[in-house]
């Protein structure tokens, strides 16, 4: 099934699919529209525009999860014209499974877009490789504590409960000298100042309580 506004994106996906070997058993231009034959029909796979009318912002989107919610078999594959965090996001915390975000530019790279499409389809997830990149790198942004090793975190976790080096070193079973290496380490990736009127340690863990 297909869920796009554009006359022309649709038959180019719908010829598409026929000649490999796919059956498009509904090709409509707005959401409601898609629910409806969704809802007469449900298909192993949609492949939907995020903008569609009536306003164009996120109508495919919510089509897109409402899908997911009842109609549990049905695959979904959110086109977008640009990278839109948010949605990405929405998609992921959702729907862990039998969801896409591609590129419509990569609808051109037709293996990969098939490949997307089974994917989806057999209750798998596939995101745009430029999607992932930027949620990573916008989650290192927004949260520095993504950054510390598991180590790390499990040290920092310690002086978060007031344990000092030593005794951090005596539960990790490692010297204590590695712990002030991972204590640095923390202090760097948190990007806590050296110079400051107060304790970076205790800074450090506020950082992480505060999380």
């Amino acid at each position: 099934m297909i869920a796009d506004d554009s006359t022309l994106l649709r038959e180019g996906l719908s010829r598409l699919l026929a000649d490999e070997g796919h059956e498009v058993t509904a090709s409509v231009g707005d959401a409601q529209a898609l629910l409806d034959a969704i809802a007469a029909d449900p298909p192993d796979a949609a492949v939907v525009d995020v903008r569609m009318p009536p306003t164009h912002t996120d109508e495919g989107l919510r089509a897109a999860l409402e899908i997911r919610r009842s109609w549990p078999g049905t695959g979904v594959l959110v086109l977008s014209q640009y990278v839109e965090r948010r949605y990405a996001t929405d998609l992921l915390t959702t729907a862990t499974e039998g969801v896409g975000y591609l590129l419509k530019d990569r609808v051109v790279q037709v293996d990969e877009f098939l490949d997307a499409l089974d994917r989806v389809g057999a209750g798998r997830t596939a995101f745009d490789p430029e999607v992932v990149r930027q949620l990573l790198t916008f989650s290192r942004q927004v949260d520095p504590l993504a950054r510390l090793t598991d180590r790390e975190r499990e040290v920092l976790g310690k002086m978060a409960q007031g344990h000092t080096n030593a005794a951090i070193a005596e539960q990790l079973h490692v010297s204590q000298s590695a712990v002030e290496k991972y204590v640095n380490a923390i202090f760097d990736k948190l990007e806590l100042p050296s110079a400051s009127g107060y304790s970076r340690r205790v800074l450090a863990v506020l950082r992480f309580v505060g999380s």
